[in-house]
């Protein structure tokens, strides 16, 4: 029997750190005057850090505790963007300018990016600064989850995760722990572990809330087939 959601330990404890008024907005000035922008948002970070990867934060969570000492740069923004007709409202991606671009223009994306930031960060968190005006404090906690468990620390060959020479994670982006369609669980059931942690999981009921987003997931969307 799933737990209801204001029943979660977990969920009393974020609700009453929402409720002092600390949660990170997008400024009004971006929603009302500025459409197709991209603006930086150490803040956001900050509190994603001193909240949930701190391990002295009131709701944290030891699955982030690689990104202690990661430099995460996070963007509102007013552009639309959608795949395959779905909205998406959130992406990570790594800091430095990725894919096939020629010197130029990986000089002018990294320029972009140090502008922004100061330098270039190890990740990026972009997040649609119209969706989360409008988001439960629930649901903007479990988008910066969602993309926080794409800034993954890669493994060595032995399974073991990796470091640089300095003692710091050498860092990977995460794919979803499952990848499966509905109709094949339908019809042939769970055929794999990772489906059967994934309902364990949700049988259990949510340490924060019941809450879906995967599929406005900009990242999940990139690695999505077709």
């Amino acid at each position: 029997m799933l737990r209801s959601p204001c029943r979660s330990r977990a969920s009393r404890k974020v609700a009453k750190i929402l409720r002092t008024g600390q949660r990170p907005r997008p400024p009004r000035s971006l929603i009302e005057d500025m459409p197709g922008k991209f603006i930086p948002a150490p803040e956001v970070f900050e509190w994603f850090r001193d909240v949930i990867i701190d391990a002295e934060g009131p709701v944290y969570n030891e699955d982030h505790q690689h990104l202690a000492d990661a430099h995460i740069g996070v963007l509102w923004t007013t552009a639309g963007n959608s795949r395959q007709g779905r909205r998406i409202i959130g992406q990570a991606e790594f800091g430095e300018p990725q894919g096939s671009m020629g010197k130029w223009a990986k000089a002018r994306a990294r320029q972009q990016v140090e502008e922004w930031f100061g330098a270039t960060p190890d990740f990026i968190m972009t997040l649609d600064a119209y969706y989360c005006t409008e988001a439960s404090d629930v649901e903007f906690c479990a988008l910066a989850e969602h993309e926080l468990y794409h800034m993954a620390q890669a493994i060595d060959e032995f399974g073991m995760p990796k470091f640089k020479k300095d003692g710091r994670p050498v860092f990977a982006m995460r794919g979803h722990d499952v990848e499966e369609f509905v109709g094949v669980v339908r019809r042939y059931g769970i055929v794999d572990s990772a489906t059967a942690a994934l309902v364990a999981a949700a049988n259990r009921g949510p340490e924060i809330a019941s809450v879906s987003i995967a599929q406005a997931c900009g990242t999940c969307q990139a690695r999505r087939a077709a």
